[in-house]
């Protein structure tokens, strides 16, 4: 293994090289430390050596800790994990830690080598916090470089001493966007927070680097808590001034996580206490929060599904093997409305030529006025330059002619959800474009193997739902009808790979995936109001387990009268197995009453002129009075997730999804399942199958068949099987 080499120059300077091979970003495993320790070990007891310089072989300097090795830290920590896991992170500190006093003597801090960091690039988590340790950071000044520890995205910390170093080096105001946030700087913007030291032109960074090492002074070397009479900036918790800054900021992070995110409060515990207590007691500290995050199932599942999972499936985990490269060169869009527009937009913003097609020439205009609005947008915030913002444009032809189609490789249809104007509008195409042409219709309820029957070729005819506003949404749905062709759906995911969204591909059937577990949370919630549950218990009760929205003002952002619309078809499709008719009742009440919702300014929230929230309804609490017994906040907000879950669980049994990834990861992504959970799948693993089917049962004989245990979790429960130790993290049916 050689992720570390090491050269000791002539000039004095060792130079140790991180360069992980195989790997366009160094990242560390747990077998790296010990050969960093041993480098450092040989430079500092080398008499010839005066100093040493960090950096890497490659553009970036170090995308952080492998995840993978993070998700299998805590099995891989023994008999006893939390004692593997502490004893594991302390020898990591002490490794920073004798980089960091770097030989000196213990009481007069004099005698130790210099140490610097030079970082040619993006700098992350543990790629950080190395630096951290280091005298001095020198970076590139390469304005793409990103330099920071986003460690609290992924469900955990900086645990390698990066969170106390920063808070001791910044103050804990200064560092908390830093942590709490995770944010990002460019090299410029990393030195002027006061994370890096200098910034320099990438072609003198060694030479920079090398000069400081050589004319450092002991004083230079001597971080400012070994010095005496350190004190924090801004303030410890008990001076006047970090007092208030430890009281806002316990505020801030409990109104965001709603103190279901173990990470963040954890942090904020590490640096408190931390900030109380000499520097070495405060890593210890540091290091017994980190390994209580690390043991708490949310970081390992957040981990598995906002990363590695997500990952896997933007790379093409469920990708059609046999089928060549499908790179969309031209795309044709049918509909210039905001759906339209928006995938417009993502397809030019990505080098894709687009036809933007409306009945209307003056629609088809408006749909590529919206690319030019967001690319004018980009501009004036210096996020692209004038001339790439002209050439995404310039990318969008707006027409009302189905001939400029002719030479498209896919067509996405973005019309009405009305079956007939999309079948008028598949045979139109048809008639213009190739055998070869992909046909993808953006539908979020209607069959697919219906719609495909219009097709002049059905195994080329496929869906992908398009979540709104397409520009900021994260998740595309795909969706293979019965005669859906293996490169159809390559087109569609080699699609989706170009516009940099996250695919998960699912089999036909009503409301597909996302809206088949989406609708019944929303269900659920207007049930409670009818039930007499205050609204006010219903959407706290939701936020606070996780949802970023509670469920009646989801539907007042989606409307109400589209959920009447999706009401009256299903009910139609399902005749009398439909099991909704007291939530119809409600719906259909509101939709009489014009409360349609934000675009009404009157729903189940009443609005301001400008269309913001200003309270709960009165009217609403006046139709449907509250009961004076009310539930207890876990039975509300198990209604809420069970019947999501339940949904995720029958899909996969009945083959909709046939991998337990895309149901953890599109549901996070596609309506913002409980990310802390890492997804439904998840979440009953967490729970446990035996606890979840009896539980199940439980909620079954209170409310209702829509929370009978599905037979899949019933047989799991009797094995004491999970999801994800049953089926793994491999495209697997439920068989």
């Amino acid at each position: 293994m050689n992720d570390f080499t090491m050269v000791k120059g002539d000039d004095g300077v060792a130079v140790i090289t991180w360069d992980v091979q195989g790997k366009s970003m160094n990242v560390m495993s747990m077998e790296a430390w010990p050969l960093l320790d041993a480098l450092f070990d040989d430079a500092l007891s080398d008499d010839s050596v005066k100093g040493i310089v960090l950096t890497s072989g490659k553009d970036s300097f170090a995308g952080g800790m492998d995840l993978n090795v993070i998700a299998k830290m805590k099995e891989s920590a023994g008999d006893d994990p939390a004692r593997g896991l502490f004893d594991g992170t302390m020898n990591a500190h002490g490794i920073l830690r004798k980089i960091e006093r770097a030989g000196m003597d213990p009481k007069t801090n004099k005698g130790g080598k210099p140490i610097a960091a030079a970082l040619p690039g993006t700098a992350l988590g543990i790629g950080l916090e190395i630096p951290l340790a280091c005298h001095r950071i020198f970076a590139a000044d390469n304005p793409k470089a990103k330099i920071g520890l986003p460690e609290i995205m992924v469900g955990i910390f900086p645990g390698m001493g990066g969170t106390t170093r920063l808070v001791r080096k910044m103050g804990a105001m200064a560092a908390s966007p830093l942590l709490l946030e995770g944010k990002l700087n460019d090299p410029k913007g990393a030195m002027r927070a006061g994370v890096v030291d200098e910034v320099v032109a990438p072609e003198d960074l060694l030479a920079k680097a090398k000069e400081w090492v050589l004319n450092a002074k002991d004083a230079d070397i001597v971080k400012p808590w070994d010095q005496k009479g350190y004190k924090m900036p801004g303030g410890a918790p008990y001076h006047p001034a970090g007092f208030m800054t430890f009281v806002g900021a316990s505020a801030m992070v409990n109104g965001k996580t709603k103190g279901v995110y173990p990470a963040a409060k954890a942090l904020l515990s590490a640096v408190y206490e931390g900030a109380m207590v000499p520097f070495d007691t405060a890593l210890k500290i540091e290091a017994r929060w980190f390994v209580n995050v690390l043991m708490n199932p949310s970081s390992g599942a957040m981990i598995r599904s906002l990363f590695i999972n997500k990952e896997a499936l933007e790379k093409g985990a469920v990708r059609p093997k046999d089928v060549p490269d499908q790179k969309v060169s031209k795309v044709g869009i049918l509909g210039a409305g905001m759906m339209g527009a928006g995938i417009a937009l993502v397809s030019a913003q990505a080098g894709i030529e687009v036809v933007l097609l409306d009945r209307e020439q003056a629609a088809a205009d408006k749909g590529k006025a919206y690319t030019e609005s967001y690319a004018a947008k980009g501009v004036q915030r210096k996020k692209v330059t004038e001339d790439k913002a002209k050439a995404m444009v310039d990318r969008i032809t707006a027409t009302t002619d189905y001939n400029a189609l002719a030479d498209c490789d896919l067509i996405i249809e973005a019309v009405f959800e009305d079956p007939r104007i999309k079948a008028e509008v598949t045979k139109a195409v048809d008639a213009v474009t190739g055998d070869d042409c992909i046909f993808a219709t953006n539908t979020s309820t209607l069959p697919i193997s219906d719609l495909a029957k219009a097709s002049k070729n059905a195994e080329n005819f496929i869906g992908i739902h398009f979540f709104s506003p397409v520009e900021k949404m994260l998740l595309v749905e795909i969706i293979k009808g019965k005669q859906t062709g293996a490169r159809a759906v390559a087109k569609a995911l080699d699609f989706v790979r170009q516009i940099r969204k996250t695919p998960i591909v699912v089999n036909d059937a009503r409301f597909f995936y996302a809206n088949r577990c989406i609708i019944p949370y929303i269900n659920e919630g207007i049930r409670m109001v009818k039930e007499g549950i205050a609204p006010a218990l219903i959407e706290n009760a939701a936020k606070m387990v996780g949802m970023p929205l509670g469920p009646l003002q989801l539907v007042d952002e989606t409307s109400i009268d589209l959920g009447a619309k999706i009401a009256r078809a299903t009910r139609a499709g399902m005749g009398d197995a439909y099991p909704d008719g007291e939530v119809d009742e409600v719906i259909f009440w509101m939709e009489e009453q014009g409360r349609l919702g934000r675009k009404a300014k009157a729903g189940f929230y009443d609005y301001d002129d400008a269309g913001k929230r200003t309270g709960l309804s009165e009217v609403v609490k006046a139709q449907y009075p509250q009961a004076e017994d009310q539930p207890d906040l876990i039975e509300v907000q198990h209604r809420l997730l069970f019947v999501q879950s339940l949904e995720a669980v029958r899909a996969l049994e009945e083959g909709v999804l046939e991998d337990i990834r895309e149901g953890d990861v599109g549901a996070i992504l596609g309506w913002g399942f409980a990310p802390w959970s890492g997804g439904p799948l998840s979440w009953l693993d967490m729970i446990g199958s035996p606890y979840a089917a009896e539980r199940c049962d439980q909620l079954e004989a209170a409310h209702g068949p829509r929370f009978h245990c599905p037979e899949l979790l019933r047989e799991m429960a009797n094995k004491d099987q999970s999801f994800y130790g049953r089926f793994g993290g491999t495209a697997t049916k439920a068989a």
